[in-house]
């Protein structure tokens, strides 16, 4: 029996997803021109598909690039499909585009501070904003050779660049202008990873806005800029073009900065973006969204009080979709809800045959999670024997700010949720002495244990490296090695890793019950 292949539903894009029609990169300079040609050949012509694939993989984003590498290395026959730029997000709207902006931020960050260092610094900085986003498309167009059509094809992966679909539970079809294929699987991987949301907001579609997807398009600073959404994104963000000269201001429902994040943590960084001039509207909510000569109007309310502000631009960085509308995920008998694709704790989804991985599937939408779960779907499909476990993983995050936020594990009320009695150690950057050298001071480790033991549940960290820091702690857990174990460790001085050999000092000294330490103080006198 012949296969048919569906014809992919294709709608216009008008949330701030990524095109679908071709590729679209803005501005059209040599540094783009080398992203598509590496991302997106335009003369790229599909491969004839083989009689049957162990691997299918829908996305070539992070998840599903390392499945395709990692499958192909084992000697199993793979193809991916990918409609836009591979690389996905990180590469191309995500985690390379943004930390290269906020490294730029950074200095200027520097600078601003200059003076506590006895460094007199001009008065006014002059950030050349074209040449900052020129550097990222640079920085970006080197990291694409990575990504690349041409080393996936060198590695014996069949790339096909256009809409996948499912056919049936064991056939996914492409489309890609004339040319249509079908692929026959034993195993499928659906990679196909989020875009931002969409907000109901009155007004905000017609008026326009940016997301992180057309952000980094930009090669004129807005002088206004709005920031919808003061989760990661819009921090990263907000703080990045406060610091390139914009007027910021951070609006959302949420009473709080960080909203899901530790509470002294968020304060924290509450204070630094107010001595920054950063306008915050937390607990506000946007009635209405115009345009007219002057620029964009926000009508919002704030305690109470309505108010309406004009701006040049408007980022909207308040939550993600998945990408599963053009899928036919149906047609494979795979179940699906608002937040993606339904999978067990192996990944699998309710078709046996077929996996999904990294933001499709699960809650914690980093790139360094979509690697972690392709390299458990890569064993849970492909090899028989005991299955990796999602429930399993230790999965640290970080917020890119100055100073960054990172975590790890459970924060203090998940833990009350889960009535798990806890014990916590807080130490602050500026009792370690690098701390205090490095004139970072605010910042602070607070680690949760369970209580009666020194096993490591939770903990999270501000300083200016968090994320780097954070590695220490995350291995501790992964290892099962407790704030005993830490304290054993020799740290090299001056470090503001020391920090954490502070929390493990501190529970040590909590070992020191009055009886022992009477004991000790008897001892010592007695060999005096």
């Amino acid at each position: 029996m012949e296969t048919v292949v569906q014809e992919p539903v294709v709608e216009p894009v008008t949330d701030g997803a990524l095109p679908v029609n071709g590729v679209q990169v803005l501005p059209l300079d040599e540094y783009n021109r080398t992203l598509v040609g590496n991302a997106h050949p335009p003369d790229w012509v599909n491969p004839t598909p083989a009689s049957s694939y162990n691997l299918v993989i829908i996305g070539g984003g992070s998840a599903g690039l390392l499945a395709a590498v990692g499958a192909a290395g084992l000697g199993a026959k793979v193809a991916v499909i990918e409609r836009y730029l591979l690389g996905g997000d990180c590469l191309n709207v995500g985690c390379v585009p943004s930390k290269t902006v906020i490294r730029s931020a950074k200095v200027v960050g520097e600078i601003l501070e200059a003076q506590a260092f006895g460094i007199h610094a001009p008065a006014a900085i002059d950030v050349d904003f074209a040449a900052v986003m020129a550097r990222m498309r640079r920085v970006r167009a080197e990291i694409s050779h990575h990504d690349s059509a041409e080393r996936f094809r060198s590695l014996g992966i069949d790339l096909f660049l256009g809409e996948g679909r499912f056919g049936s539970p064991t056939t996914v079809g492409v489309v890609n202008g004339e040319q249509k294929s079908v692929l026959a699987f034993k195993k499928a991987l659906i990679a196909t990873g989020s875009r931002p949301m969409s907000l109901p907001i009155p007004g905000l579609a017609e008026a326009g806005y940016l997301t992180n997807i057309t952000l980094f398009e930009l090669t004129e600073r807005p002088q206004r800029l709005a920031v919808i959404g003061a989760g990661p994104i819009g921090a990263e963000l907000a703080q990045s073009f406060r610091r390139f000269g914009s007027e910021v201001m951070v609006f959302d429902v949420v009473p709080r900065l960080l909203g899901r994040e530790d509470p002294d943590a968020a304060a924290v960084l509450k204070g630094v973006f107010e001595r920054e001039g950063i306008r915050l509207a937390l607990g506000a909510k946007i009635e209405r969204v115009g345009k007219g000569a002057a620029g964009k109007t926000i009508q919002f309310e704030l305690d109470g009080r309505q108010e309406t502000l004009t701006f040049d631009e408007i980022l909207v960085a308040a939550g993600r979709t998945p990408n599963i509308d053009t899928l036919n995920l149906e047609a494979a008998g795979v179940e699906y809800h608002n937040k993606g694709v339904q999978v067990d704790d192996t990944l699998r989804t309710t078709n046996p045959s077929v996996y999904a991985a990294g933001d499709v599937a699960i809650k914690y939408q980093f790139t360094h999670t979509a690697d972690a779960t392709a390299r458990m779907v890569l064993q849970n499909a492909l090899f028989p024997g005991p299955k990796k476990k999602v429930s399993n993983l230790i999965i640290p995050w970080c917020t890119y700010t100055d100073p960054e936020v990172a975590h790890v594990g459970l924060y203090e009320q998940e833990a009350q949720e889960q009535g798990i009695a806890i014990e916590t150690f807080v130490v602050s950057t500026g009792d370690v002495d690098r701390g205090r050298a490095d004139g970072e001071t605010e910042g602070f480790l607070k680690v949760h244990v369970k209580q009666g033991s020194d096993q490591i549940v939770g903990a999270t960290m501000v300083a200016r490296h968090a994320g780097e820091m954070i590695n220490i702690l995350t291995l501790a857990m992964t290892t099962g090695v407790g704030l005993k174990g830490i304290a054993t460790m020799i740290f090299p001085y001056p470090t503001q890793a020391e920090v954490i050999k502070k929390v493990a000092d501190s529970y040590n000294r909590t070992r020191l019950t009055p009886l022992v330490k009477g004991l000790f103080t008897q001892w010592f006198r007695w060999t005096r």
